[in-house]
């Protein structure tokens, strides 16, 4: 059946609304609807659309969500080539570039227009009738790849614009670009996907845009920015500042950041001011642009090879750089961290020497598989501690072998373990190792731990840098004239401290197990271990199964229990503790529980009617504990959307699983389950 008039009408309508909030969101960032309501009414002319195929249109914003796969692309050859720019890469260039363009123009002072130049993908789009109807990649200035049906999904791209004398055949040139936010999202899926990372912004919108299925480049967060114009213009522009206002009013997202200036001071001082905000702007740059306002001058001054005359790039320093690995090093940090670091050859990158770049952790070092000898592409960002980017493994030089982190810590020597959720090595020595040295005495002394009062940062960095202290053990055993001629300390401070060390020697199990800084043990699973164990050396003999017995404990926090005291180093430095007068009360161990008892909860997922700390209030108001991960003292996992892990550890053990509403039969039926 054909639409009736009023179909056809609110098609009409539909359209013109989401090209308007396409614009509202792409060129304007000042979105006026939610996601949400944006695809009710893109569902809303889809559906029209396809009821009713005569109302399908070739601008239609239903075209954007991707065609079927392309057999390849075809050649475009551009009416008038996309030539490339010339580079000016320090300040005496630019101003060779003004003075050439005064001399040839005959005048003193001329006025330019500066932009950001993008580091994204230059393409050309051919509009007639208002109507979008062909887009081109620069390819090699000549010609091209047609790339019409992929850029149909870019939607900040205009598919239609306001018919005027100056539309009807019209040619806007501009870049495909990626914002950094979007960059990262996308890598993001890329590794949780088990793909390959995309090494920059630029890579990812160009290998976007080039899909052969343009569903793929659909779902790729593409923009546009519009820069100019070809060989079919705009009437009535006597600048290109008003080419860029023009363009801008009919549709096409345009820089903000652009500036009318006169003269070199300004184009440099233009370049200063971008420069100091580039990490800051929503997407990546490499320079900044700068061409000749006036059209007829831009006319009179032409092209010189591949590069117009009246247009320049001026380039910041490159911020990735090409070198050699000269070697693999690890770093302890104050947690434990193994962190592997690439020692470089030298390279000036963004303006700084690099020597060194971080490899993150193990698994990134597997993933990029940097070797010794290798070249690599090297990035710094601003302030970023540099990175490498890539390896060029076609140069890598015979028999390189792949690194491997050691068994035990470059520092210390204690263990080194990986949990196998988890990305990062550590060192297992956290009492003994000195690159923790500052953290774990921070920790020990700290208000809920041992709470030794005087004992901050600024006097712990004099007691590690001075090599008075190398573990908590050594706390107890410093004397007042040691302490008195520490800076900021004097006699009375002195014999304060010392009074807080002997104070804190009288302690608590759970504070004394909370104070050791064991991974994933908090206060509330010390005091869960020191109940359960009632005594530190059951607690230090239990296995992995006995842990996960307590409450509140489950296979992750068990393993770092055990990996803890299974380290000599550690243990040595609790005896030394206990050999300084350090006690507390000990019990024989906790009866196990009796029927009909408080219970242990877990929650899990997102619930519908009730938050997290609403369902958790709700069942200790019955007299019930929540625990934070599963274990076999668990009695019911409450599992709402999006459950994870523990649901399936719940299913593993054989413990019950609750809904939102089984939780509330459960608890409102029956005080004591």
């Amino acid at each position: 059946m054909a639409a009736d008039r009023r179909q056809a009408l609110r098609a009409e309508v539909l359209r013109r609304e989401i090209e308007r909030h396409n614009r509202l969101y792409y060129a304007g960032d000042a979105p006026e609807i939610t996601d949400l309501e944006y695809d009710r009414l893109l569902r809303e002319l889809s559906d029209l659309e396809r009821r009713h195929p005569e109302l399908l249109s070739a601008d239609s914003p239903t075209q954007r969500v991707g065609a079927a796969p392309l057999a390849a692309f075809a050649e475009v050859r551009h009416r008038t080539p996309m030539l490339s720019l010339g580079n000016a890469l320090d300040e005496q260039e630019a101003r060779a570039f003004d003075r050439r363009v005064r001399e040839a123009l005959g005048e003193e002072g001329v006025e330019y227009v500066a932009e950001p130049k993008f580091d994204g993908l230059a393409i050309s789009l051919r509009y007639r009738d208002g109507l979008f109807v062909q887009g081109a990649t620069r390819g090699d200035g000549a010609a091209g790849e047609d790339v019409t049906s992929n850029l149909r999904t870019v939607r900040s791209i205009p598919l239609s614009l306001p018919r005027g004398a100056d539309t009807a055949d019209l040619e806007v040139r501009g870049e495909v670009l990626m914002y950094r936010e979007a960059f990262e999202r996308l890598n993001a899926r890329q590794r949780q996907a088990g793909g390959k990372e995309f090494a920059n912004p630029r890579n990812a919108a160009a290998g976007g845009l080039r899909q052969l299925d343009s569903r793929i480049t659909a779902r790729r967060p593409l923009r546009f920015f519009a820069y100019g114009v070809g060989d079919a213009g705009l009437t009535g522009c006597a600048t290109h500042a008003q080419v860029l206002d023009r363009l801008e009013a009919v549709g096409f997202p345009v820089c903000a950041e652009r500036a009318t200036l006169l003269g070199i001071d300004g184009l440099l001082r233009y370049y200063a001011q971008i420069g100091a905000r580039r990490e800051r702007l929503p997407y990546a740059i490499d320079g900044v642009v700068y061409k000749v306002n006036r059209l007829d001058w831009q006319q009179r001054l032409g092209f010189v090879s591949r590069a117009p005359r009246f247009a320049i790039a001026h380039k910041y320093p490159a911020e990735e750089q090409v070198t050699e690995v000269l070697g693999i090093d690890l770093q302890v940090g104050r947690t434990g961290a193994l962190t592997p670091v690439a020692r470089l050859k030298p390279v000036s990158v963004g303006g700084v020497t690099v020597t060194n770049a971080t490899l993150h952790n193990e698994e990134e070092l597997r993933r990029k598989d940097v070797r010794v000898g290798d070249t690599v592409v090297v990035r710094r960002a601003g302030d970023v501690i540099p990175e490498i980017v890539s390896v060029r493994a076609q140069a890598r030089r015979a028999g390189a072998r792949p690194f491997h982190l050691p068994r035990q810590c470059p520092i210390c020597g204690s263990a080194v373990v990986r949990g196998e959720d988890e990305a990062i090595a550590r060192c297992s020595g956290g009492l003994y190792c000195p690159a923790q040295r500052k953290q774990a005495l921070l920790h020990f002394a700290g208000r809920r731990a041992m709470d030794i009062d005087g004992l901050g940062d600024k006097l712990v960095d004099q007691l590690v840098e001075r090599d008075l202290v190398r573990t908590p053990a050594d706390l107890f055993g410093l004397a007042t004239a040691q302490l008195a001629g520490l800076e900021r300390m004097a006699q009375k401070s002195a014999e304060n401290l010392l009074a807080a060390l002997e104070r804190a020697k009288r302690t608590r199990l759970d504070r004394f197990i909370f104070a050791l800084g064991i991974r994933n043990v908090g206060e509330g699973t010390a005091r869960d271990l020191a109940h359960h164990f009632g005594g530190l050396e059951r607690l230090m003999q239990a296995d992995e199964s006995a842990l996960q017995a307590a409450p509140d404990v489950g296979p992750i926090v068990a393993r770092s229990i055990r990996q803890f005291f299974g380290e000599p180093h550690n243990l040595e430095v609790i005896r030394k503790l206990r050999e300084a007068g350090l006690a507390w009360e000990e019990s024989g161990p906790a009866p196990a529980r009796p029927a009909g008892t408080a219970r242990v909860f877990v929650l899990t997922g997102t619930l519908e009617h009730l938050s997290r700390d609403q369902a958790k209030a709700l069942i200790e108001r019955h007299g019930h504990k929540v625990a934070g991960s599963v274990s076999k003292q668990t009695d019911y996992v409450v599992a709402g959307a999006q459950a994870g892990s523990k649901l399936a550890r719940a299913r593993a053990l054989g413990i019950a699983v609750l809904d939102e509403q089984g939780l509330i039969e459960l608890l409102e039926g029956h005080t004591h389950p």
